[in-house]
């Protein structure tokens, strides 16, 4: 019983140490404020120019930045005439790597899919530029090889998904 009850103690002088805390974070170096922009409302987010070989990337990796931008962000997504900024971009390159092989047939187990795009964030009316990357990369792994049979399409989205997480971010970081 005695164990049962320095347990219950613990956690009850854990709880008060962490409350007594809490309310001085915003003093100390943490705050508790909007993670993003509260003074824009509107996103434009035209397709990214694609020039590589993967066709139709540049409508996949658009709609998913639009995506995460609905999913995070305070931010609404508008046509150009009516947003306060513009998100527009080029995929610069995009690649399959060779990851590993196979040790008895040589042939490729793992391969990555991996996207290089430059963007730029940047007010409509005046074009102050808010955020700029160059060379900005997302690469993800799939396995094609016999057993697992994974499609390049796999590699691709999973790319593209975490590619327009780390865009989206990039904009908050900019606040």
């Amino acid at each position: 019983m005695m164990p049962r009850a320095l347990t219950l103690f613990f956690w009850l002088v854990f709880a008060a140490c962490t409350m007594s805390v809490l309310p001085g974070c915003g003093k100390g170096g943490y705050a508790f404020q909007d993670a993003y922009r509260t003074d824009i409302r509107t996103v434009a987010v035209p397709i990214f120019k694609n020039p590589t070989f993967f066709h139709g990337l540049e409508v996949t990796l658009t709609d998913a930045i639009v995506k995460e931008i609905h999913r995070t962000t305070p931010w609404r997504v508008a046509s150009a005439d009516g947003a306060e900024t513009i998100l527009s971009g080029s995929i610069d390159s995009a690649e399959l790597r060779r990851l590993s092989r196979g040790s008895e047939t040589g042939m490729v187990q793992e391969v990555a899919f991996e996207i290089t795009v430059s963007f730029e964030w940047k007010k409509n009316a005046g074009g102050e530029v808010l955020v700029a990357r160059r060379n900005f990369r997302s690469a993800d792994a799939f396995v094609p090889a016999r057993g697992a049979q994974e499609r390049l399409n796999l590699g691709e989205r999973a790319a593209v998904d975490q590619l327009a997480r780390d865009i989206v971010a990039e904009l908050r970081s900019s606040w």
